[in-house]
This record gives structure tokens, C-alpha cells and sequence, in this order.
């Protein structure tokens, strides 16, 4: 399932190593549908898309992309327990105001980009090794 949410970043934490093979950097954004009651929602990116947050500081207003993952886990006990992951694919960042994505101004022989995510990183090593 494929959410998409806009709001401030007030945490960014460093980058986790969880196991040899999985590591993950969380982030917190405060999201705003009341006034009254804002959400704050901890989220994550995982594995290569940890280093997207390097582009990004607290107080960034942002719109972000995320899989709400789930899974069971039964420990050895046979206790069976749940958890849930929003999980961050892309995130851009937009005018508070409008609401509209920020435009960055282009580098000449490169494109800049407001959002990043895995492609962006992919292409950008591949235009990198054609110039070398």
C-alpha cells in the first residue's frame, strides 16, 4: 500500500546497522490535517536510500513517499507478535505555502533535483562513469 503525506521534518536520526544485512535511518515529520492535533510519524528509509537523508535538515518541509509494511514474527516462546513499518521510498521536498514541489537551479552537466530516491541515484552514477 503506497501513502503520500507532506509535512515538517523535526528529527533525523543516523543510520542503523539492524544486522550484516539490513540497515535502516529513521525520521520523524510532523503531519498536519488538524491544526489541533498534529501527528508525528516516524518513518524510514532502508538499505542504499539511508544516505537520502544527507540532502535534508530538520525543519524542511517535505512530501514523502511510503509502503506501510507489516509482518508477524513468532518468537520461541510461539508468541506470535506484529509489527508495522512506514517505509519511505522518495521524498521531495515542496514550498510550505503552496504545497508545490521547490525547484533547484541546474548545475551546468548535471540535472538537479527537489526529490531523491534510488533511481535518481542510479542514473546519476551511470552519467558519472559515461563522462570518465
Amino acid at each position: 500500500m503506497t501513502i503520500t503525506l507532506q509535512g515538517k521534518i523535526v528529527e533525523i536520526y543516523t543510520t542503523h546497522q539492524v544486522n550484516e544485512k539490513f540497515r535502516k535511518r529513521e525520521f520523524v515529520i510532523e503531519h498536519i490535517e488538524n491544526s489541533q492535533f498534529p501527528e508525528y510519524l516516524k518513518l524510514e528509509f532502508n538499505h542504499d536510500k539511508c544516505q537520502i537523508l544527507d540532502h535534508y535538515k530538520v525543519g524542511d518541509y517535505v512530501e514523502v513517499n511510503i509502503n506501510l509494511k507489516g509482518r508477524a514474527v513468532t518468537n520461541q516462546q510461539g508468541i506470535k507478535t506484529y509489527y508495522n513499518t512506514l517505509q519511505a521510498w522518495k521524498i521531495l521536498r515542496v514550498d510550505e505555502s503552496t504545497h508545490e514541489p521547490i525547484q533547484t537551479a541546474a548545475t551546468p552537466g548535471k540535472q538537479n533535483r527537489s526529490s531523491f530516491d534510488i533511481r535518481d541515484q542510479i542514473t546519476n552514477s551511470l552519467d558519472e562513469e559515461d563522462e570518465a
